[in-house]
């Protein structure tokens, strides 16, 4: 099989203007959403990449039919004749164990493969199982499959989702899609408060679910009997726009990022500003720019509305050329530090100790040949290597193309040189 890399050449300098995708995040469980509803529903805004069309494969093999137009999706759910989330499917992408919820919920039985992901650390599914075991649910393990069911039907409950790390996001909207359809009323506690779960829980209402609390980490759900398909686009991918306010920032450049929204990149901005970078909202997005003289920082991620975890990998290549030490803290996957050992190949001087990372800040990145290993840390590579004085190979950009909509090009279209090849 071709696996395709990037050669990029830097250093260079950022100019221009980027349009920030769907949110891959918000589309995803949105996608799964729609099983909860007989009939068209229609997505639009949502981003072409891998993950999108892994989880439409995955509702079609239940039974629905799926059509994507350019950044339109139309997902026919009026059949749901096999609830089985086979393990071909969803070993490639963690949220494929969103369907779990919905399928519970309209047919009462559910079998799915345990998820697949990225390499960043165990991540169980225990708080999923729990969360439906409380709504009634009866639930097996058998030969790498969850086998639920419930014959009665849901029951609403009230249930904490709190983790060893926070809240969890799937967790969340798994048993909120879960909820809408069982009988009475649903307080989830503890619930992730990310724009993503919020922009599920609005599609959700514009279907006809009951939901109040939304936004907040107290969700309260009254059960309806059946929900109506609709029409609802996707909120920007803040990850993305996180991303691209990155390469800005270390190539000492200027970006307008149009279709961004800066109320979900709070804590991300407040960063950049002790990092001594001007970020100035605008009516469509923002403008970033940078002088080159990068201020270290500390940084330690933390469930929405703090620093997001998507984004340490990004962040931590940015900190390599700043002035000074800095100390990047990972509470969400203490395990998610990939990146590390790639950044250090190109001249970078990191010290890993536990969930800590110390980057004291270097006079350049020196390009070189190095390895994906998920969708975060290849997109800190990318970042990296604009900056690295030389021609970086990234080998294994299949993890990039899951969360990146043509990434190459946007940033070529700004004054990156990047190639992509098959090799």
């Amino acid at each position: 099989m071709a696996l395709d890399i990037f050669k990029i050449t830097g250093p260079v300098r950022l100019d221009g203007t980027v349009t920030i995708s769907g949110s891959k995040n918000a589309a995803l469980p949105i996608i799964a959403s729609a099983i909860l509803a007989p009939g068209k529903t229609i997505l639009n805004g949502v981003p072409n990449l891998s993950d999108i069309e892994v989880m439409c494969r995955l509702v079609e093999s239940l039974g629905c039919k799926t059509e994507a137009v350019g950044g339109k999706i139309v997902i026919d759910s009026t059949v749901i004749d096999k609830p089985f989330g086979d393990y071909e499917i969803v070993r490639k992408m963690r949220a494929g164990v969103c369907v779990l919820g919905p399928l519970l919920a309209r047919c009462g039985k559910a079998e799915v493969s345990m998820p697949g992901g990225c390499a960043i650390g165990y991540r169980p599914v225990d708080i999923h199982l729990r969360g439906l075991q409380e709504l009634g649910a009866k639930i097996e393990l058998k030969n790498g499959y969850i086998v639920a069911s419930a014959n009665g039907g849901l029951k609403g409950a009230n249930i904490f989702l709190g983790g060893p790390f926070g809240s969890s996001v799937l967790a969340t909207a798994n048993i909120l899609m879960a909820a809408v359809l069982a009988k009475g009323k649903t307080v989830i506690e503890s619930a992730a408060c990310e724009p993503e779960i919020t922009d599920l829980a609005n599609c959700l209402v514009k279907m006809g679910a009951k939901i109040s609390g939304i936004g907040s980490p107290q969700l309260t759900i009254h059960g309806v009997k059946d929900l109506n398909p609709v029409e609802h686009t996707v909120i920007p991918d803040r990850i993305e726009a996180g991303t691209f306010l990155t390469a800005a920032v270390i190539t000492k450049g200027k970006l307008k990022l149009k279709n961004c929204r800066l109320e979900h990149l709070m804590a991300v901005v407040d960063k950049l500003r002790t990092m001594n970078i001007a970020v100035e909202e605008n009516a469509d997005g923002c403008e970033v720019s940078s002088n080159g003289h990068i201020r270290a920082t500390d940084i330690t991620t933390l469930p929405y509305p703090g620093f997001p975890t998507d984004l340490q990998a990004q962040f931590m290549a940015c900190l390599c050329m700043a002035k000074g030490n800095s100390v990047v803290t990972e509470k969400i996957f203490p395990d998610r530090f990939m990146h590390v050992a790639e950044l250090s190949r190109m001249a970078a001087n990191l010290r890993k100790e536990g969930p800590h990372v110390i980057v004291s800040g270097v006079e350049k990145l020196i390009a070189a040949p190095v390895m994906a290993s998920d969708l975060r840390a290849s997109a800190a590579l990318v970042v990296a290597a604009l900056a690295a004085h030389g021609e970086t190979i990234v080998n294994r950009v299949y993890h990039i193309d899951r969360g990146y909509e043509r990434i190459e090009k946007k940033l070529n279209a700004v004054g990156a040189k990047i190639e992509r090849q098959s090799v």
